[in-house]
């Protein structure tokens, strides 16, 4: 040893510190939705830690047979393998096997501390320098571990091939089992696996894997761990059985809910509490070994995908997408769209129910008419009756008008607007069922531009585009501000539940490999507007779900209803937005490409021609048909009725 060892080998050995310090190896992260189904898992090397008792006896038999017979027999060094290795390497350049377990285990230990491609190299050189390091630290960590410890952690470690680290992973990828399930031919196949593991990977190279299979059965019959006849059992057993092999999807692209799941990650990428930048977080998601617990609920999700497939289909030139959202807690249940996730023709990579920062497509959508709700908010917190009457024509002339807003006042020098349904001498609550714009404007006019804006921001309420509030314009109350699916739904569970605004809520916990708590995210909610007025604005809603209103087809049950059509100018998108005291969702059908252009001409939804390009005709029965489904087994709960005083009594204006 003394003769092929350099003055700077020995100087550096000197220099080393007396224990190894190794990092926590890589752990794959896991996606939960809130009953604990797995939505994805998120990794750099697949690998589940587990304890040696959660380890087959067999599996550990067979790896000290293969690798190092006399394992719990010597001590940091086996030092005729050692240095038949080291002649041998040093002769031709080869990598030759004759380190101990304790030695491999630190080898594993500082290729997976090397960050860069200098500490990798170092790693992995093929000098007497490497190899005498490996031997300082591994006469450490022998006084640091027993043996049983050092079997345990290199048994996790260890790279068992096709993208597999560490025993569980590779028992659960291969056989479908737990390590602690392992049977003798399957500990002998995994325990050959870790010489070379892409030359005897048994998928690619079955042969080659029965042969090292078969050599460590043989390995394990000469040391006398196994009897004869156990020996030829297991050499007759097939070393694969590919039916059972299972290979764990990674990402977010290969979860049943992709675009939700993307939606969680990017919020992650924003917590500060998972690392110092947006690369130490997405470091963190994927090496960290954390359970992220969120809001969805499975059987709301495939209530909604249920509408959209049966209202939609992929090949259409439009876009269909959900949102929906728990009042009183933000939780956000359900995301879903027409388009599937992928690069394909009729794929997309664009989430379309949240916000352009969050690959939310273009950014949102104009919302039209479901807009009102904040006018009539703003109306009935001024003091307006929902009795009050306006005189509204098919067409008014509001050229000019000022109108004010929270920093003085806007007008259209040119701006005749018209109805697209009913005109006459309405209530705010007729003007609602039948969506009479003529009302709105001119209500609108009376309130002021700054008061339907202002709770409008407060109910989370921006431009998706450019995440600023929304343009306090005359015709604010038509919706012509681009927003989200999420946005709208969770505005309205607002008014669902008496005035109380949550923040959407997506992840509500995250958790360690000890379990100890990183994230803890309950409701984060308050009282936005007054409840009374939030009674006011369901009362006018829910007449819109009354026959005879915008919304009277799509009632059902016995549930308090209460919701918006929305339908853009030249029909460029369509919405239904609604909701009970115990569940909101919106509904958006659109134009799936810009420049987006008039939906009742040469465009298709479910696979037909858009006949009926309105908010209660086309985006509607995608909301009723979800929202029936989301509701089944939730409580009748009803809506408070407001006082006498938002009621009021006819009047003109």
């Amino acid at each position: 040893m003394t003769g092929i060892a350099s003055e700077q080998v020995v100087d550096s050995l000197h220099g080393l510190p007396e224990q190894l310090t190794a990092q926590p190896p890589d752990v794959r992260t896991r996606i939960l939705a809130d009953d604990g189904s797995l939505i994805a898992n998120l990794y750099d090397e697949n690998r589940v830690p587990v304890g040696l008792d959660q380890i087959a006896p067999t599996m550990r038999q067979a790896i000290v047979a293969i690798e190092d017979s006399r394992f719990y027999q010597h001590g940091a060094l086996d030092l005729e393998g050692t240095l038949r290795a080291m002649i041998r390497n040093h002769a031709d350049g080869t990598e030759q096997g004759g380190s101990s377990i304790t030695q491999q285990y630190v080898k594993l230990t500082l290729l997976e501390n090397a960050r860069t491609p200098a500490e990798q190299r170092a790693a992995t050189a093929l000098t007497y320098q490497r190899k005498l390091t490996e031997l300082r630290y591994a006469i450490a960590v022998e006084q640091q571990y027993s043996k049983d410890e050092i079997l345990d952690k290199y048994l996790n470690l260890a790279n068992f091939g096709d993208g597999t680290y560490g025993v569980q992973s590779a028992a659960q990828h291969y056989f479908g089992v737990n390590a602690s399930q392992l049977t003798l031919p399957e500990s002998a196949m995994l325990a050959g696996l870790v010489k070379n593991p892409t030359g005897y990977d048994p998928v690619t190279n079955p042969e080659q894997a029965k042969d090292r299979r078969d050599t460590v059965i043989g390995r394990m019959l000469q040391l006398g761990v196994i009897s004869v006849a156990e020996a030829n059992s297991a050499q007759r057993t097939p070393v694969i059985d590919l039916s059972r092999v299972h290979t764990v999807p990674n990402g977010c692209a290969n979860s049943p809910y992709p675009f939700y799941c993307e939606y969680v990650v990017s919020k992650l990428l924003d917590d500060p509490a998972l690392g110092a930048n947006a690369q130490a977080r997405d470091d963190y998601l994927k090496t960290g070994g954390l359970t992220i617990r969120t809001s969805l609920d499975p059987r709301i999700q495939a209530a909604a995908q249920q509408s959209i497939d049966e209202h939609s289909k992929p090949t259409d030139n439009t876009i269909a997408a959900i949102t929906v959202v728990q009042p009183g807690t933000g939780l956000v249940e359900a995301m879903v769209q027409s388009k599937p996730y992928g690069s394909g023709r009729d794929e997309t990579a664009y989430n379309y129910n949240v916000e352009k920062s969050y690959a939310g497509g273009y950014g949102g959508f104009q919302n039209g008419s479901t807009m009102k709700a904040f006018t009539i908010a703003a109306a009935i917190q001024q003091g307006i009756p929902i009795s009050y009457k306006i005189n509204s024509p098919a067409q008014i002339d509001l050229s000019g008008v000022p109108f004010q807003t929270c920093t003085g006042v806007t007008r259209n020098l040119d701006y005749q607007p018209k109805n697209s349904t009913q005109s006459g001498d309405f209530s705010m609550v007729d003007a609602a069922r039948y969506s009479v714009n003529t009302y709105f404007l001119q209500l609108s006019e009376k309130t002021g531009l700054c008061a339907p804006a202002t709770i409008a921001a407060k109910l989370g309420m921006y431009n998706a585009q450019t995440l600023q509030p929304l343009d306090q314009v005359v015709s604010f109350t038509l919706g012509v501000g681009y927003v989200t699916p999420l946005m709208l739904s969770n505005a309205y569970a607002t008014f669902a539940d008496r005035g109380v605004y949550c923040q959407p809520l997506l992840v509500t916990s995250v958790t360690d490999q000890t379990g100890k708590s990183i994230v803890a995210q309950g409701p984060s909610c308050k009282q936005a507007i007054e409840p009374w007025v939030a009674d006011g604005v369901n009362r006018v809603l829910g007449a819109v779900m009354q026959p005879g209103g915008t919304g009277g087809n799509l009632s059902f049950g016995s549930w308090d209803l209460a919701g918006k059509t929305g339908t853009i100018n030249n029909n460029l998108a369509v919405w239904f937005s609604g909701y009970t005291p115990d569940l909101a969702a919106a509904a958006v059908v659109a134009d799936a490409t810009p420049p987006y252009t008039n939906l009742m001409f040469g465009h298709d939804l479910n696979d037909q021609d858009i006949a009926d390009p309105t908010g209660s005709g086309t985006a509607g029965p995608l909301w009723e048909s979800a929202m029936r489904q989301a509701l089944t087994g939730l409580p009748h709960d009803h809506f408070v009725s407001p006082p006498s005083r938002v009621l009021g009594n006819p009047l003109t204006s």
